[in-house]
């Protein structure tokens, strides 16, 4: 089949062939349609993460959306999107033509949504939904801050806390693009990431009204520093990821006057259970134009330049069409 092939950890993959999958007992043969490039991809495809090194070659991508060619458990023809452990286990992943998954991360799409759009969507839907209703506990009313807010969770993160009855919804993001995909994703406020700790702590609150109940932090570093400090009393800042640092600061006087809390997320905590309940209801409020997420679609045959943007941090979700024809 045709295929990204990565024959060299820390390098990107390169479009050509490779070997068609055969699905072993209790898997799924899926006959991709389109398939997202996120930083899991790239950073299991480093050879230097907590992952270990890839046995290469082989086809990245952990996620994906296509028809189901062969299965014991879901009909043949049906709509699916799917998750992969490549270059986290030995295995394919979703950057080809087709691709064998395990039977229990197949979710069935019934949401009419185009496939880019719920690909793009997959996981960093999932992620910024569970933060803020099972970690982050939201309530109707109560005031939701988002850092991060014009990459890929962050943009849902707005629209999903909007969706769920937020009171007021803050985002904070890089000046520029970013800005305006915060506020199309549907922020009441949007706050640049510029200036020291002091200042920015000092435009949230501004721009929240007070103090916020909800963080929703895929960044951490100076802006969770920031953002901890305006938490109201039993707030929750809840981190996905570590994009700009490894470290933030934190008040231990502020923490425990406030009783805040501070929480840790990750998709891999979720039971499959979990996951379908939540993408599924994230595509049904996709299918209705109540979250959206700006992405840019290319062919397979440009997996190279794909997936240098996303490493570049471009802002836009690249997502893969593998029968989409060449320019």
């Amino acid at each position: 089949m045709r295929a990204a092939v990565l024959t060299s950890p820390g390098a990107p993959p390169e479009f050509g062939t490779h070997p068609a999958p055969e699905p072993a007992e209790g898997q799924t043969l899926v006959r991709v349609t389109a398939a997202p490039v996120v930083p899991l991809d790239l950073l299991c495809a480093s050879g230097t993460s907590y992952f270990g090194r890839p046995a290469t070659p082989y086809v990245p991508g952990v996620q994906g959306v296509g028809v189901v060619e062969r299965s014991g458990v879901h009909p043949p023809g049906s709509r699916v999107w799917f998750a992969t452990q490549a270059g986290m286990a030995p295995g394919d992943g979703s950057l080809g033509e087709r691709c064998a998954v395990p039977d229990r991360d197949v979710v069935p799409i019934a949401a009419e949504v185009p496939d880019e759009l719920a690909a793009a969507l997959g996981l960093s839907a999932v992620a910024a939904w569970m933060a803020l209703t099972w970690r982050g506990r939201l309530q109707a009313g109560e005031r939701v801050l988002v850092l991060g807010a014009g990459g890929a969770v962050g943009q849902v993160a707005v629209g999903a806390a909007k969706l769920l009855g937020a009171g007021r919804v803050v985002a904070v993001c890089r000046p520029g693009a970013s800005e305006d995909r915060a506020r199309r994703a549907g922020a009441d406020e949007v706050v640049p990431l510029s200036g020291d700790v002091d200042d920015l702590t000092s435009r949230l609150g501004a721009a929240a009204g007070g103090a916020v109940d909800v963080v929703v932090d895929p960044v951490f570093g100076t802006a969770a520093t920031a953002a901890s400090r305006v938490l109201a009393p039993f707030g929750r800042l809840v981190n996905l990821g570590g994009a700009s640092g490894d470290e933030a600061r934190f008040s231990s006087s502020v923490l425990r006057g406030r009783s805040a809390e501070v929480l840790g997320y990750t998709n891999n905590a979720l039971t499959p259970e979990q996951r379908a309940q939540a993408l599924t209801a994230v595509l049904g409020h996709a299918e209705r134009g109540e979250v959206g997420l700006d992405h840019l679609v290319l062919p397979l045959a440009e997996v190279t330049r794909g997936w240098t943007l996303t490493a570049e941090g471009a802002g836009r979700r690249v997502v893969l069409v593998p029968g989409a024809p060449v320019d």
